[in-house]
């Protein structure tokens, strides 16, 4: 009998052996047959794509990446483990291999450029607040576009934001309502915002739909869900953080010692049980009641108290003895544990306090990880090694503590404190990636004046932005282009205009000028113009508007512009001057005729003032020297709306350009002294360059003002008392007072 049985099972093992050689050697055989069908088709150029097909083109290597796709690998499914099974249906997963490489389509980019669609909103749909900035944010940059046969990017009108079901804001039938939108392509080149996913009680980080190959701009995103190079990161930010502009940081001096009241700081909930608890609960063993104070409480959700325990009452009371934001301004390092996701709010709280955030959140991928380096403004702890967080931070240098107190500072007002930027910021990542040759590198994202202010579209050499040369060891430039703005004929041979730009062609440091024609009379015949050691070089306006004198022209070769109005009065020894302090300051506006701006509380808007007072903010660019990036950067970066309001009113160019330079340097223009007799030559009432007799044009820059403020969401001018004299400027009196001569005479 036993005989039998070994004889049955030998017999039935070499049976299955057989078939599998069998059916093992036929898939094999068909696989080959499959490879040589391809290689002889390929030889025959039968599947040659065209050179536009992909671009750009990547090697065959990244195939791999390509989605899993349930449909076309149901065979091979067959052996996968139901856990498997379950963790294939959620959205992450599905995913989760994609790269720009494998889930983004670059030929959408490359006709248009990077241009973003937003879908428009569908009846009956609720949006958010916050939701409602973030589509705000991108319409009103210059990547929007309402066409979407021209988009790069796609993003939903559909509020994503919020996807814990147990939330008043949760979209329902997302999934249905999605999968509906006949651009949705399986979410290739779309973009899905996100701030809360799952619910009590994992609190998961699926968003509740399939997003297909969509990217993900996600808060609180796990470095094991985030995929490099395709996700974003965003911070966790509350319902009331500014659309637009923000407050800016609260380190106003370079307070030295940079050491405060308190070392380490904290307040909020205390989890008593569920994800999130355990560094919480951990928090009273670091608590000193001194410089180390870390406050928490139990006194949340409706049954708190079914749940306390016997330090509940303790913490309580403790807790209600501090004020939050006079800590928050009080201590050196801030603590940011993670609460139920790995987010907090505490994190911009920090950044903008100027108090150095603790991370205290394993696993997180801080927001913008992909640019910023957050050695330089964050500690990053280990929830692990809570009790060694105290004496880590005491053995910091307090040169280093400064260090990292200016890099919040920067990083606050350059990525984090509106809506606007935080969206901006996302989008000019992903810019970078589909145009890597162009792409900023890691100093410009992490030195003022940061990523959103350095177009990489205007030069990929850092030597070409006036931010960095002390960074590069460069001298400023040794040459400026004078850019006289012409808008009247020209009739007699003693008319300023032509003074004018005989003295600034007399200058040692004057490389060419060019007048910009925007008279509505014919160009004047080559011999009326005055004979000069420098090129003089006549563009006519196409469009003859304001804005046209800060196109950034390629017949301007030098880094420096001195902009001038035709009516202005100007020696040779003031221009000399002007640009040899402009170039101890080559990131700002550098010039003579200041104004002043003021807030006005009985009208409650800002005012405009042309009263010569102790301080200024503004520096008229009808006598001032400035790099001429700053025309790029008004071209196209300032939007449409503000340009157009410019050019109708044929006024306020001048005083857009400061709200430009100033919002971008974060500093006030300077102003040099003139000789006494200097005036703004009011010309005659029929002209049209008479701006100043025109009995609107105050009342105009008013309005100009205040819709300026509105854009930038914020008042960017800034007041200075600095004016620079020739008697003065960095050297001994006794020499300088030989330099310029004129100018003292006067």
């Amino acid at each position: 009998m036993q005989a039998k049985k070994r004889y049955f099972i030998l017999l039935s093992a070499g049976s299955c052996l057989a078939l599998l050689f069998y059916f093992g050697g036929l898939h094999f055989r068909a696989s080959r047959s499959h490879s040589r069908r391809d290689e002889h088709s390929g030889r025959n150029g039968l599947h040659h794509p065209s050179p536009d097909h992909f671009w750009p083109r990547f090697p065959d290597a990244l195939r791999p990446f390509v989605p899993w796709d349930p449909v076309e690998n149901e065979d091979s499914n067959a052996h996968v483990s139901p856990r498997q099974k379950r963790d294939a249906n959620s959205s992450i997963y599905k995913g989760k291999k994609c790269r720009m490489e494998s889930c983004f389509d670059f030929t959408l980019c490359k006709k248009n450029g990077f241009k973003v669609y937003v879908y428009p909103q569908q009846k009956g749909e609720k949006i958010a607040e916050s939701y409602q900035n973030i589509l705000a944010a991108i319409e009103g940059s210059r990547f929007y576009t309402s066409d979407p046969s021209q988009a790069c990017l796609f993003v939903l009108s559909l509020d994503t934001l919020d996807r814990d079901q147990l939330s008043p804001q949760y979209v329902h039938n997302l999934r249905s309502k999605v999968q509906s939108l006949h651009l949705w392509n399986n979410g290739r080149n779309h973009l899905i915002f996100n701030l809360y996913s799952g619910t009590w009680p994992d609190y998961t980080e699926d968003v509740g739909f399939d997003i297909g190959q969509a990217m993900l701009a996600k808060a609180s995103i796990s470095t094991e869900n985030f995929r490099p190079n395709f996700d974003v990161s965003i911070p966790l930010f509350s319902k009331d953080h500014p659309r637009t502009g923000g407050e800016r940081g609260f380190l106003k001096f370079n307070t030295i010692p940079p050491l405060r009241k308190y070392m380490l700081v904290f307040k909020g909930k205390r989890y008593l049980t569920g994800i999130g608890s355990d560094t919480r609960n951990a928090l009273y063993h670091v608590h000193n009641g001194e410089d180390v104070v870390l406050l928490t409480t139990c006194k949340h959700g409706k049954d708190w108290q079914k749940h306390k325990d016997s330090r509940c009452d303790r913490d309580n009371t403790e807790y209600e003895k501090y004020d939050y934001r006079e800590m928050l301004h009080n201590a050196t390092f801030c603590l940011v544990p993670r609460g139920r996701r790995l987010g907090s709010f505490r994190f911009l709280e920090a950044l903008q306090a100027a108090c150095v955030p603790v991370m205290l959140s394993n696993g997180w991928e801080l927001p913008f990880s992909e640019v910023i380096n957050w050695n330089q403004a964050a500690v990053i702890g280990d929830e692990r090694l809570l009790l060694q967080i105290p004496s880590t931070i005491r053995s910091i240098h307090q040169d280093k503590i400064l260090a990292l107190r200016q890099q919040t500072q920067f990083l606050w007002e350059a990525y984090f404190s509106s809506v606007e930027k935080i969206v901006l910021t996302t989008l000019e990542i992903i810019q970078d990636r589909i145009f890597k040759h162009i792409s900023r590198n890691s100093l410009i994202w992490n030195k003022h004046p940061g990523g959103l202010f350095v177009l990489p579209q205007y030069s990929s050499y850092l030597g070409d932005f006036p931010y960095y040369y002390a960074n590069l060891g460069l001298k400023p430039p040794s040459k400026f282009t004078a850019v006289i703005h012409a808008v009247t004929p020209l009739v007699s041979q003693s008319q300023p205009v032509l003074k004018l730009l005989v003295a600034a062609a007399k200058s040692q440091y004057c490389a060419q000028i060019i007048v910009l024609w925007n008279c509505d009379k014919p160009l004047p015949a080559k011999h009326r113009w005055p004979a000069t050691a420098v090129p003089v070089i006549v563009i006519e306006g196409e469009s003859k508007v304001m804005s046209s004198r800060f196109l950034p022209y390629d017949n301007i070769v030098t880094d420096a512009v001195l902009s001038l109005d035709e009516d202005t009065v100007l020696s040779t020894t003031e221009v000399d001057f002007a640009f040899t302090v402009w170039q101890s300051f080559p990131e700002r506006i550098v010039g003579y005729p200041a104004r002043s701006h003021f807030w006005d509380n009985s009208k409650e808007r800002w005012g405009y003032t042309s009263k010569w007072t102790n301080d200024y903010s503004m520096v008229l660019t009808g006598a001032a020297i400035y790099h001429k990036y700053y025309h790029y950067l008004y071209t196209h970066y300032l939007p449409a709306s503000l340009k157009n309001m410019v050019d109708q009113l044929a006024n306020c160019e001048d005083i857009l350009m400061n709200f430009l330079v100033s919002a971008v340097t974060k500093l006030p223009p300077i102003k040099v002294t003139q000789k006494k007799q200097y005036k703004e030559t009011m010309m005659g009432q029929t002209s049209r360059a008479s701006r100043w007799a025109d009995p609107d044009h105050f009342a105009q820059r008013q309005s100009c003002m205040n819709t300026f403020a509105s854009w930038f969401g914020y008042m960017p001018l800034i007041h200075s008392q600095m004016r620079l004299d020739p008697v003065l400027f960095k050297d001994q009196v006794s020499i300088l007072r030989k330099k310029y001569r004129d100018i003292e005479r006067l």
